[in-house]
């Protein structure tokens, strides 16, 4: 039978019913350790009681008003983002692309406002993913998202990663206004920005008078043991695009701004009719809370720390799977030899789920949740697995 879903995704035939903490149950009853979370998505878990009980409260009171009217659990969710943030002023959405959406139009506008409206240009980074709208394509500007496509939106410069000299020379340029930047690209295979190569981006914005937009859908809320990655660099950016673990699994998304900033965008130039409604702001709130109760960071930081010494152990056993370990926190990548996805379907067969990124990489991103013990287990599970691949390719030779 042909499934009436559209066939925009290549799907694992594994099909899930149930979710507890750090484990996904399997209509067979086969229960899996999730080190993909919905893509970093699952920030506290699968069920977690706390998110539960603050989106069935909510439910049973109010789900949706629209932004005609003041919505009184968006403001208490913009007061903790603007307490534990740079930002002075938060928009609520639906996603991480709806957040670069209006994080372009904020850069443009400002620069509108602000007496030098021919500075539109956006400059990104190959490798870089923020979303998959026609805008946000055009942004990362990859043949793999954009083929097909056109016409693309116009207004970006797609730089080489790492390339300091053509950064340089590009931010020069009288057209440019913005930088727009992941401080862990996720997408293209778990490539960390070094803290000098972030705060090397911050002084370059200030010397030309560009704004800093971070893209931290992937790599924010807890994932790196910071609340927020670009934190570990001790610069802040002007914009800021959040989703994906902030609502625990509820689709919910942030875009993050300075007063100075974010004050052109002023009644009619930007709405949502679901963005900022009291579920899953609820829901968010109550993420908030926990990641940023004493401790919760610092047991993210043990924890990745745990992950990192017994993945570099299973890279050291396995020299004929896998290349090396990289990333930080609890977002991290496995460097294949061998094909990332005969790695992936290995761990489906014991029980573990990974995902797919460029570079042939395999993305590890647990719960931030999961234990020392479950970490211990999914290794030993991904040693089974490497062993397995093992087997195939001496039986292919």
């Amino acid at each position: 039978m042909i499934s009436p879903v559209l066939p925009s995704y290549s799907r694992s035939p594994l099909s899930f019913e149930r979710g507890e903490g750090a484990w996904l149950i399997e209509r067979d009853g086969r229960r899996f350790l999730d080190f993909a979370a919905g893509i970093a998505v699952v920030s506290l878990g699968h069920s977690n009681p706390r998110l539960v009980k603050a989106l069935t409260d909510q439910a049973q009171k109010l789900w949706h008003t629209s932004n005609l009217f003041t919505v009184p659990e968006q403001e208490r969710l913009a007061e903790m983002l603007v307490e534990h943030t740079f930002a002075d002023t938060v928009f609520f959405c639906n996603s991480g692309t709806e957040a670069g959406e209006l994080a372009v139009k904020m850069a443009r506008k400002y620069r509108a406002e602000t007496g030098s409206p021919e500075r539109t240009t956006i400059l990104t980074f190959e490798g870089s993913f923020h979303g998959r709208s026609t805008t946000m394509i055009s942004a990362a500007g990859s043949e793999k998202l954009t083929k097909g496509f056109g016409p693309l939106t116009p207004g970006f410069r797609h730089l080489p990663f790492g390339d300091h000299d053509a950064l340089r020379a590009a931010a020069a340029e009288p057209d440019v206004g913005a930088i727009m930047v992941e401080p862990v690209q996720g997408e293209s295979g778990i490539r960390p920005l070094p803290d000098q190569c972030l705060k090397g981006l911050r002084d370059l914005c200030d010397e030309h008078g560009l704004l800093l937009i971070f893209d931290e859908i992937q790599c924010g809320m807890g994932r790196t043991g910071k609340l927020f990655a670009h934190e570990w660099a001790g610069i802040t950016p002007d914009i800021m695009m959040v989703a994906k673990g902030i609502g625990g699994g509820y689709p919910i998304g942030a875009l993050l701004a300075t007063e100075e900033v974010g004050r052109v965008m002023t009644p009619g130039t930007h709405g949502s009719t679901y963005g900022g409604n009291p579920l899953g702001c609820a829901v968010a709130a109550e993420v908030m809370t926990a990641m940023t109760e004493e401790g919760f960071l610092d047991g993210v930081s043990r924890k990745a720390g745990h992950l990192r010494q017994k993945l570099e152990g299973l890279v050291a056993d396995h020299p004929d799977v896998f290349e090396k370990v990289r990333g930080s926190g609890l977002m991290l990548g496995l460097v294949c030899k061998a094909p990332n996805l005969d790695v992936i379907r290995a761990g489906h067969a014991q029980e573990i789920i990974m995902a797919p990124a460029s570079d042939n990489v395999v993305r590890l991103l647990p719960p931030l949740t999961i234990t020392e013990e479950e970490i211990t287990e999914a290794v030993a599970r991904l040693d089974r697995a490497a062993s397995a691949v093992e087997a195939a390719l001496a039986a292919a030779e």
